[in-house]
């Protein structure tokens, strides 16, 4: 439970622009804001309707600034709460003295997420739609924010309630077992119950194999290129980014520092790393350069090796074949609008996709490749994807999964009826951290206090 006092904030980002908006939530939302805006419209401020006016200063009646304002009646607002918006003229100082003229009036500043959080705990949204709140602010692809809407609306709740209602079945009929005992308890309980439980672990069993691209698209990832000098590895940035990002010359050796891009490939968002090219050296610029490069290897989600497909495979990409290891990989044949001369070794299993950065052939192919590799021949337009795409839901569908199964072991098996609610209760209480059923307070502060002010 929450005091239920009335809070307000700046909801756009601080610097000039066109319109500032302040709001303003609680009690006495729709009270502060008339004791600092004179509507120039016929009956003032009315619920869901804008009103033109000025804000000025109480008491003196100084004018702060023109503005509209809209009121929005409680239960119908973001919050549930009575909300105020003012919305002025963009820049830093009138938007802070207005509301520093809402707060003079009786309100508080409100904390980080703290909007989204009173959403929440007035039952307007539950836990997943809150925090998907925040990740359609930081989409950066058209699937990441695809993807974050349909939790926003609530299409992964209702696929949560799917599991809830079939261990909410099994729980009650347990009990009722347990409270009226019946003969043939165990077929009786082995026909309806299992029927109930077997969804829901299978339900369960989807959600958790789709977190890996549900994460992917929400986080992206990260793509290191990799390969020794003069083999095309900037000249690929620049193609992935469809722009001249790195300097492109003969001269082997040319990068030497790390150049590091976010781009969107297919709807994934990828932060590309074009790294120094990888090879013995007596310069200790270069040196350094190699070391970043090999240092970053290993941290990548995937690794695009790019040879020269016009050359022989020497020792230098042996030697860089090696350092990658068993890392996710794809090797990049460049160079393929020239003779073809170049051999994998047999061991290699990677991927390979011809390209040529001078002419574009292949690209549209190594895209293709760069997303199956993370989402593993799934659509990600998102249109139809539904996924877990945070950590925590995962870790308690998790909990929820192994309790459910050490059920249907423990029924099977023939232990105690009454040991058998254990479980359930336990599943229940997983399944409701995901949408905050259960969610312990300090998680709660921890989720909100992550968003912006004034969201």
């Amino acid at each position: 439970m929450y005091v239920r006092d009335t809070i307000a904030a700046i909801s756009t980002p601080v610097g000039e622009g066109g319109i500032g908006i302040v709001r303003i939530s609680g009690p006495a939302a729709l009270q502060i804001a008339r004791s600092i805006f004179n509507a120039k419209s016929n009956g003032g401020l009315k619920s869901h309707r804008f009103s033109y006016g000025e804000v000025v200063q109480p008491g003196t009646g100084d004018l702060v600034d023109e503005a509209m304002a809209v009121y929005m009646k409680a239960p119908n607002s973001y919050t549930r709460e009575d909300v105020v918006e003012i919305q002025c003229h963009g820049g830093t100082l009138v938007v802070s003295r207005i509301l520093a003229l809402v707060i003079s009036q009786g309100s508080r500043p409100a904390e980080p997420g703290e909007f989204t959080k009173r959403a929440f705990l007035n039952g307007r949204i539950d836990l997943v739609q809150a925090e998907a709140v925040m990740d359609v602010i930081s989409s950066r692809t058209d699937a990441s924010l695809a993807l974050a809407q349909h939790q926003r609306e609530g299409l992964l709740s209702q696929r949560i309630s799917t599991v809830k209602e079939g261990i909410v079945y099994a729980l009650a009929y347990v009990e009722a077992l347990i409270d009226f005992p019946e003969d043939d308890v165990n077929v009786a309980v082995e026909t309806d119950v299992l029927g109930k439980v077997a969804p829901a672990l299978a339900e369960l069993d989807a959600l958790i194999a789709g977190f890996d691209e549900g994460r992917v698209l929400r986080d992206g990832v990260s793509v290191v290129i990799a390969g020794k000098p003069n083999v095309g590895k900037s000249s690929l940035l620049n193609t992935l980014l469809k722009e001249k990002r790195a300097i492109v010359t003969s001269v082997p050796g040319t990068t030497r520092d790390l150049i590091e891009e976010v781009v969107n490939i297919n709807g994934l968002p990828v932060k590309l790393l074009d790294t120094a090219g990888i090879r013995e050296s007596e310069d200790q610029v270069e040196q350094e350069g190699v070391r970043l490069s090999l240092d970053r290897i290993p941290k990548a989600d995937l690794v695009l090796f790019v040879i020269d497909g016009s050359s022989a495979f020497g020792d230098e990409d042996a030697a860089i074949l090696e350092a990658i290891g068993s890392k996710s990989c794809i090797v990049v044949r460049n160079k393929s609008d020239l003779p073809l001369a170049v051999d994998l070794p047999s061991g290699c299993s990677a991927p390979v996709v011809a390209i040529s950065t001078h002419t574009g052939d292949g690209v549209p192919q190594l895209r293709d490749a760069i997303t199956n590799a993370f989402m593993h021949g799934h659509a990600i337009d998102g249109r139809e994807f539904v996924a877990l795409s945070k950590a925590r839901h995962r870790d308690a569908l998790l909990k929820a999964r192994e309790s459910l199964q050490s059920f249907v072991a423990n029924l099977e098996s023939g232990v105690n009826m009454e040991l058998l609610p254990v479980d359930l209760r336990d599943a229940l209480d997983a399944v409701g951290e995901v949408t905050g059923e259960t969610t312990a307070d300090d998680v709660l502060d921890r989720i909100f206090s992550s968003f912006c002010i004034g969201k």
